[in-house]
């Protein structure tokens, strides 16, 4: 396993080995020794989630305001574009994003910290989504981060005659200056 640094040093990108022939594949998709050896990270996830979503679904941006969750994602069907955005205000990357393509043929992984909005955009015809959490759901502590927030301004690979496919919560998310953000 490797953990590559994205421009949010915070947020990176996890690589694992994966051995493959005419049969197929194996890989470890979780080892937590391995996992804190690569990231230097000690973490305790508590929680597996596992949506499916079709293609121009765009979830997010979400994160709980209290029992903030540290995610591991990927894909294991289709593909995604996935983002996570700092809403950290005390951060030196606060308001910036960080987005990665993650798919079934690249199983690349992501660990998106607490302290972080997140959510993906569905690029394949449908893409399965697998996470970790550090810490459980509690719905009245989660909130939404407007996606298409122009102060933060993330460049979502939609064409422009799209429109995603976005719930009524995500579709009420707020702007990061009216957001409920960490300190």
């Amino acid at each position: 396993m490797r953990a590559v640094s994205t421009s949010i040093p915070d947020v990176l990108i996890i690589e694992p080995k994966v051995f493959g022939d005419s049969r197929g594949f194996f890989f470890e998709s979780f080892n937590l020794k391995v996992f804190s050896q690569a990231t230097g990270l000690d973490v305790n996830f508590v929680q597996d989630n596992h949506s499916r979503s079709v293609k121009g679904v765009l979830r997010g941006l979400h994160y709980q305001i209290r029992q903030p969750q540290g995610k591991l994602v990927r894909v294991v069907r289709g593909a995604v574009f996935d983002v996570s955005v700092d809403i950290r205000k005390s951060s030196p990357n606060f308001g910036q994003w960080v987005g990665v393509e993650l798919t079934e043929d690249n199983y690349r992984q992501v660990w998106v910290p607490p302290g972080f909005a997140h959510g993906f955009y569905v690029l394949s015809d449908s893409a399965d989504f697998l996470y970790k959490t550090t810490d459980y759901y509690v719905p009245d502590f989660e909130r939404s981060l407007a996606w298409n927030d122009p102060k933060v301004a993330i460049a979502w690979p939609i064409d422009n005659d799209e429109q995603p496919i976005i719930s009524i919560k995500d579709e009420l998310g707020a702007s990061l200056a009216d957001a409920e953000l960490f300190a």
